[in-house]
């Protein structure tokens, strides 16, 4: 699994978890939600940027964004 998926998974994964839309995340993080979605499928790489961006809408470390799955 590359980094790109281990982002899509968990993203998704943390998302769902705090039971929030694609289009709920978007206005938190000023990230459109066609961007979040393409993020969650693995079709985009994640800038550094949009990264803290999902991140600090989220309310996690960054790293658990990249994290690998034990």
């Amino acid at each position: 699994m590359d980094l790109k998926e281990v982002m899509a998974v968990n993203l998704r994964r943390i998302r769902h978890g705090m039971k929030l839309t694609q289009e709920e995340l978007a206005h938190r993080t000023g990230v459109s939600v066609r961007h979040i979605g393409k993020i969650e499928r693995a079709t985009v790489s994640a800038s550094v940027t949009v990264l803290g961006q999902l991140s600090e809408g989220l309310g996690v470390d960054p790293c658990e964004l990249l994290a690998r799955p034990r």
